[in-house]
């Protein structure tokens, strides 16, 4: 419960399709790309504050003239950053050089940034260093125009040893083993063993090498490129790249993992991690962004033709299902909706839990990402009073009073901003007891807000590591003397890490897995945690595809409710006086939710990709051998 959870990135790309002259005439500026783009980031600004990355593409520049920029930053604000960087960069060039102003093409050659082509990307480290050489998008230079590639993605890869491998079979020496430098490396070989190909090809005909230039841009197969470098990516990604010539792509993995939407009209093409941005920054309809088919990818051709192919077989589609809870913008029309689903389907536990007691129960969530399903918790609930109001008033029948009856219509579910987040503490201290205290006040309550005799009802999107809810929130609550804390989950319980960009590597943080853990020891059955260890341990030769996932035999002597109790118990603090109780949601909940987004693997160990159950192997005998390292 609000434990900060870093996440996977946020990727655009736009192209345009018309002169840059036009965007001039028709919006005023011929810097409309640049400005669209820093819109984009920022309507993603949610995937990403550790770092974020611009690059441009001019399309048909002379030889000597100046074709591609790019920008990073790991600033405190870094799309504001790189997009000040940028903005200074244009506004000294045009106030040393007057004549630039209204002259589309001196701005084109003599002005950095100002292409038809842009690649954006926002970023959260997942692990190692935050420098500005982990921040996309990642440059691969060459003299050749066609062999420039500008790579940028939201994605991690489980078999980074296997790909790396590869490379030095194919006779390359990579700068470093990152997931990042080794994709785009395979796309490069392949991409400069086609220009090759296609030189020789066009050189037969007749042409020199300078007429086979633009030969070589029109003909360049950039599905096949993506297929033969992807044919042993094992993870989660939309990966997006741009040629030096112009060319550019967007590829989705097989099963859907990471998100992908599009929009094109006759002015341009716009690809991005979320639909929302694309709807608000270009002003256009909900129905007219698509969705990008798994393992399929958007090729723009440098003529600005546009199409998109089947690059590997897609799989049984597994959209991740967390992804919607928690990091998404809600303003998307399906999330908005799955959301208060979600609140709305844990109702019948919340009503049990308080025993059916809504007269004395005050329901609250904690800011922010809980809200909208709070709202659908708390409809269900004046739903559920509606349908008991009904049978109370037809019970009385034509002899009801008007007392009687304001009696009934006056009951309806208690409302109270409870937690208000302090957005300007940090908890920057490291020392443990020193940064206990702090993060105690991370949040505020509104004082008599809660009666002694009130059930308190909070509800937050998911629960993860506990840490916060133990530390902060649940000692905060408990200072309004209600008599119970029933806290509720609209995620399912995580159990299970992540390996396809959301930093949750480690077993031992799960709060549910020291339920489980816990659940063993109390009934006597802890040579199972054993059991699993050497049954990992015995697949680590095994190839990705033979390797199964021992760690769901941990949690399978035990029903969800089980664990659920065990985790109040562990959480709730000793020292406060109510009494404490958690619920989660359901996976089968999850699923009428968020029907088209099955990935659940978080809740249930089930991997997309073989890749999945490697890694959760490794993480169990990583926790077993007490290494406090990541699993992939």
């Amino acid at each position: 419960m609000s434990d900060p959870i870093k996440h996977e990135c946020g990727i655009s790309l736009i192209r345009l399709l018309k002169p840059l002259e036009y965007y001039k005439e028709k919006y005023g500026t011929a810097f409309y790309g640049v400005n669209k783009m820093y819109l984009m980031m920022e309507k993603q600004h949610n995937r990403g504050q550790d770092g974020a990355g611009f690059a441009s593409i001019k399309l048909d520049m002379a030889p000597g003239e100046r074709y591609i920029s790019r920008v990073r930053s790991i600033a405190q604000q870094p799309i504001q950053d790189i997009f000040k960087q940028i903005n200074d960069r244009i506004n000294a060039t045009i106030s040393e050089n007057p004549q630039y102003w209204d002259n589309v093409a001196l701005q084109k050659k003599e002005i950095p940034y100002v292409g038809e082509l842009l690649l954006g990307h926002v970023r959260y480290g997942t692990f190692g260093k935050n420098s500005i050489e982990s921040v996309h998008p990642f440059l691969r230079q060459n003299n050749w125009m066609h062999r420039n590639l500008i790579v940028a993605g939201n994605f991690n890869m489980t078999n980074v040893d296997e790909l790396f491998g590869n490379l030095v079979d194919l006779g390359q020496h990579p700068k470093e083993m990152a997931d990042t430098i080794t994709v785009m490396e395979k796309i490069g070989h392949f991409l400069d063993d086609a220009v090759a190909k296609l030189y020789k090809e066009i050189k037969k005909e007749g042409f020199n090498k300078k007429e086979a230039s633009p030969h070589i841009a029109e003909r360049l197969n950039i599905a096949k490129i993506l297929k033969k470098s992807s044919k042993n990516w094992d993870g989660g990604y939309t990966m997006g790249g741009m040629m030096g010539h112009g060319d550019a792509f967007m590829l989705r993995d097989p099963s859907g993992i990471r998100p992908c939407y599009h929009y094109q009209d006759d002015e341009v093409v716009v690809v991005a991690s979320e639909r929302p941005a694309i709807q608000t920054v270009f002003n256009v309809k909900y129905e007219d962004v698509k969705e990008l088919e798994p393992g399929h990818a958007l090729i723009v051709k440098k003529n600005g033709t546009v199409n998109i192919q089947e690059v590997l077989p897609p799989k049984e589609r597994k959209a991740c299902s967390f992804e919607r809870i928690y990091f998404s913008r809600g303003s998307d029309k399906e999330i908005y909706r799955e959301r208060k689903l979600l609140g709305k389907l844990i109702f019948p536990e919340i009503l049990k839990a308080i025993d059916g007691d809504l007269a004395n129960t005050v329901f609250s969530y904690i800011p922010n990402t809980a809200e909208t399903s709070f709202m659908g918790m708390i409809k269900e609930a004046q739903n559920y009073l509606n349908r008991k109001k009904e049978d109370q008033i037809l019970k009385l029948g034509a002899n009801i009073t008007k007392e009687e009856l304001h009696k009934i219509l006056d009951v309806r579910p208690r409302i109270e901003k409870v937690a208000i987040k302090d957005a300007k503490l940090r908890t920057f201290i490291t020392q443990d007891s020193s940064r206990d205290d702090l993060v105690t006040h991370v949040y505020d309550i509104s004082y008599g807000s809660v009666k002694p005799t009130d059930n308190l009802v909070i509800i937050d999107d998911s629960i993860v590591r506990g840490t916060t809810l133990n530390k902060s929130i649940l000692r905060m609550l408990d200072r309004l003397n209600p008599k119970k804390i029933v806290v509720v989950s609209s995620a399912p319980q995580i159990r299970y890490p992540d390996c396809y960009g959301i930093d949750m590597a480690k077993l031992e943080d799960f709060v549910a897995f020291r339920a489980a853990l816990a659940l063993h020891k109390d009934r006597g059955t802890s040579e199972a945690i054993h059991d699993i260890y050497q049954k990992c341990k015995a697949q680590v030769e095994h190839k990705d595809a033979q390797v199964h996932n021992y760690v769901q035999e941990l949690y399978r002597p035990f029903t969800a409710q089980e664990i659920s109790d065990k985790i109040s118990e562990i959480l709730s603090p000793k020292e406060i006086n109510a009494e404490v109780k958690i619920i989660y949601q359901t996976i089968e909940s999850l699923h009428k939710a968020c029907p088209k987004n099955l990935g659940d693997w978080y809740f249930t160990g089930d991997y997309p990709t073989p890749g999945g159950n490697r890694v959760v192997n490794r993480a169990f005998i990583n926790f077993f051998e007490g290494k406090n390292q990541r699993a992939y």
